[in-house]
Formats: C-alpha cells, sequence, structure tokens
C-alpha cells in the first residue's frame, strides 16, 4: 500500500513537486497527470526506491520522505494529479483514497478567469489520521478549537474522507476534488473557456493574486475560509473585480492557518458557542452573506436519500442571467435534473413572504441586518419545506423557524458577485441541463466582460 501528500499544494510554473511518501512496495515512480476533459499524463519520473514510515494523528505533519519531482517547465496553469505508481498498479482515477495527491501549478494572469479549488473544505473532511472537523477531532488551545494537518494523505484525492455518499453519485465522496470541482473544470474547458487555477491559501498568502484576474469563479462546496482568504475576495470585488460562486454552504465556517501554513483549526462548538462561525454575535460577528449575499442558515441541508424534485423558480426573468433561456416569471428550472439542482447544500436570503401560488418571494425588510448587500437581486428561488433534514437556526428564530429557501442571487460593490445557492449546480451543468448551461455561460460571459 502506498499513499503520499505533497509539501505543498500549490506550485509556481517551472518549480519542483516536493512528495511526502510511504510505501511497503521497494519501489515506485511518480507518474503526473493533468485534469481536463479526461487525465492526461504529462510527466513520469524513474522508479524511486520506496520507503516505508508510520501514519500519524489527524492534526500532525507526517514528516514522510520527501521526493523532489522536477517538472517540465511548460506545465500550464491546471489541477493535476500526482499518482504513485507500485509495480503492477491499477490505472488512475479521481475516486482514489490511496496513491494520489492533488496539485495546482498556478498561472501569470494571462487569463481573465481565475478557479479557485477549496482546499480548506478538503482538508476539513480529511478523515487521514483518524480524525477530520466531524470525527474525532483533535483539540487546539491556541487558537483554540479543532485542528487539522494539511500535511497529510488525502485533501482533494488520496486519502479517507469523513461523510454519507451521495445518493446520486456514490461514485466519489463530496468533499473530495472529484465530485463538483472536476466535473465543472472539464464542462468549463469543454465549454471554450481557460481558467488558470489557484487555492484557497493562494489567495490568503498573495495579497496581489485576484487582481490580475477579472473573474473569480468558486464551485460545488466552498465552506472554509481564513478571515484573510474573505478579505482580500471582498477587497477584489470592492476594487471592480468580480466573482461567481456556483457553490452552496458558501463561507460557513472561518479558518486559522497555523504551524506556518502546516494546519488549521476551527472552533465549532463550546460553552460560549461556536467562535469561528462567521454569522453571529458569539462567533465572528461578520455575516458570510456580506461576501455571496447568501448564507446557508437561510437555506438549509438533505445529505442521505433522495431529495424533493424542487427546482429555482424564476424571479426576475428579464435579467441578463436568464438571457436565451425562454424562463418566464415564476417559470420553474433545475426540478426534473439528477441530481436535483437545489441541495444537498444550499444557501438563502432572509425571506418575508414566499407565494404558494405565484412562487414569487420577497426579501425581508429586515435583510441588511443579516448582512444582505443593499444592491442584492434575487434572480430565483426554490422554498425548502420540512422534510428539509436541516434548516438551520438564524436571527431570532430556531431550528427550521421562519422562511427557508434556496436563492441565486447577483449584487453589485463596484464589482459584481453571482451566487447559484447550491452546491450541485456543477454536477447539473455537466450534465448537460441546457437551461442550466446557458445561465452558466451568461454569467461567466457577463463577469469576464463587464
Amino acid at each position: 500500500m502506498i499513499h503520499g501528500y505533497p509539501a505543498n499544494a500549490s506550485l509556481a510554473p517551472g518549480e519542483r513537486l516536493v512528495l511526502h511518501v510511504s510505501t511497503d512496495a521497494p519501489r515506485f515512480r511518480v507518474v503526473v497527470y493533468r485534469w481536463g476533459e479526461a487525465l492526461l499524463p504529462v510527466h513520469r519520473t524513474a522508479w524511486l526506491a520506496g520507503r516505508h514510515a508510520a501514519p500519524r494523528g489527524a492534526d500532525d505533519d507526517w514528516d514522510w520522505p520527501p521526493y523532489a519531482i522536477p517538472l517540465p517547465p511548460e506545465l500550464p496553469s491546471a489541477v493535476y494529479i500526482a499518482h504513485l505508481e507500485e509495480p503492477d498498479a491499477a490505472p488512475p482515477s479521481l475516486a482514489m483514497d490511496s496513491a494520489a495527491a492533488l496539485f495546482v501549478v498556478h498561472g501569470k494572469g494571462r487569463s481573465k478567469l481565475l478557479y479557485k479549488l477549496p482546499i480548506a473544505t478538503y482538508q476539513a473532511y480529511n478523515h487521514s489520521g483518524g480524525g477530520c472537523y466531524y470525527n474525532n477531532p483533535p483539540r487546539s488551545l491556541s487558537p483554540p478549537g479543532a485542528k487539522v494537518s494539511l500535511r497529510r494523505p488525502g485533501g482533494g484525492i488520496g486519502g479517507q474522507t469523513w461523510g454519507a455518499a451521495d445518493y446520486y453519485d456514490a461514485s466519489s465522496p463530496r468533499q473530495t476534488f472529484a465530485h463538483w470541482d472536476a466535473p465543472f473544470i472539464r464542462w468549463l474547458l469543454q465549454a471554450g473557456y481557460r481558467p488558470e487555477f489557484c487555492t484557497d491559501l493562494d489567495i490568503h498568502r498573495d495579497p496581489s493574486l485576484c487582481g490580475r484576474y477579472r473573474l473569480l469563479v468558486s464551485a460545488g462546496h466552498d465552506e472554509y475560509w481564513s478571515e484573510t482568504t474573505r478579505n482580500r475576495v471582498e477587497g477584489f470585488v470592492s476594487g471592480g473585480g468580480n466573482v461567481a460562486f456556483f457553490a452552496g454552504n458558501l463561507c460557513w465556517w472561518r479558518v486559522h492557518y497555523a504551524d506556518d501554513g502546516a494546519a488549521m483549526v476551527c472552533h465549532q462548538g463550546g460553552p460560549d458557542g461556536a467562535l469561528d462561525h462567521w454569522w453571529p454575535a458569539s462567533g465572528a460577528h461578520r455575516p458570510e452573506d456580506g461576501l455571496a449575499g447568501v448564507s446557508y442558515r437561510h437555506g438549509g441541508g438533505w445529505w442521505d436519500g433522495p431529495r424533493d424534485p424542487g427546482g429555482f423558480i424564476v424571479q426576475q426573468p428579464a435579467h441578463w442571467a436568464f438571457a436565451g433561456t425562454g424562463l418566464r416569471r415564476g417559470a420553474v428550472f433545475g426540478a426534473d435534473t439528477s441530481p436535483p439542482l437545489v441541495g444537498y447544500e444550499c444557501d438563502g436570503a432572509p425571506l418575508a413572504a414566499f407565494n404558494p401560488e405565484s412562487g414569487l418571494a420577497a426579501l425581508s425588510p429586515l435583510a441588511a441586518r443579516c448582512g444582505t448587500p443593499p444592491s442584492f437581486l434575487m434572480l430565483a428561488a426554490c422554498p425548502l419545506d420540512e422534510r428539509w433534514q436541516e434548516r438551520p437556526p438564524r436571527e431570532g428564530c430556531d431550528a427550521g423557524a421562519g422562511i427557508h429557501a434556496a436563492v441565486m442571487g447577483v449584487f453589485s460593490r463596484s464589482g459584481t458577485v453571482f451566487t447559484a445557492g447550491t452546491t450541485d449546480w456543477p454536477q447539473v451543468v455537466a450534465g448537460g441541463d441546457a437551461r442550466v448551461g446557458r445561465i452558466t455561460r451568461n454569467v461567466l460571459d457577463r463577469l469576464l466582460e463587464h
């Protein structure tokens, strides 16, 4: 059995890849694949002497034997998979829970489009070492919370991942690269877009990164954000940059990088509340609505089994996001897709009313108190009834109380922010739904050019 992890999940063009590897085989080699429309091999090492090292705890730097791998200097910005290939190994797949490591080669700003991988979220659910934020979390005293290492197998591929299987796609865990990011990136490339790539830790480290692009894109499940990453993305928008979130459960938890960026900490509960919840006064007291216009606390989750195939109800059909779709006010889209477009986790805005006959919704007059930007425009919405497995508590409400809905919307703050309000948007657009595909193109094309 062979496992490994990168010393750094993001590299500059021409920079050496350093992998930390443990194997009980006498030799192995590294085959590097670029992800696009499929796994494309781009580099292969000679056979390397294998060495075995013991696993450690989920909060430890595993400090396994390092192998420096020179990469071709001409590799383009992309997501890469390093397959740790033992003799007679099977071909690689994106769903591997061993023998693989993920890394990004970032770009030089030659594209207008920057795609961000949610490495922090991958690591929050990475169960290598016997723990993660959701099961047997290792404790940290300073800063307080649960601590997980970024230097262990997993983090997108190649490790154990916590969480229930997706009823609609059990081929890969939800909190991995294979589940949402890979299909969306493949769709982007097939549609003719040429993004460059980064990780959330890159934005945390580099204050000028976003400014080299016109549009930042995040897709799927982008739950864990450092305050610095959030500051820089919001500053990018305030400076005229655009962001498109084809995602849900966005920026639900704040993380703190520790050990010189080798680990991260999140405080998710205790006698004084969850100190790293973004929205409440007992936490960061900075509602995530200010980043994307929506929050999971106004939406909800349906994690297990088949879910209600309710779709988005159009609220603003004349908006440019709906150009060419033929959708009218009150029309529904995404109800008959597989998976259903709304879910498995979705974000909403605070609503005052949702008319069941017309399907039309109204923002609450108290929305600004929840952090909703004044210019927020609700484009489509889907009410979440009592069958949803979680409708979280929020300001002035117990769990399940008040109107919960998935909300797709847009707002401007010098730059423009679009939010899809649902995690499963990437799978639906990759599955070929014409209306969701057209909306996605409309958003990308508009925000790349304006």
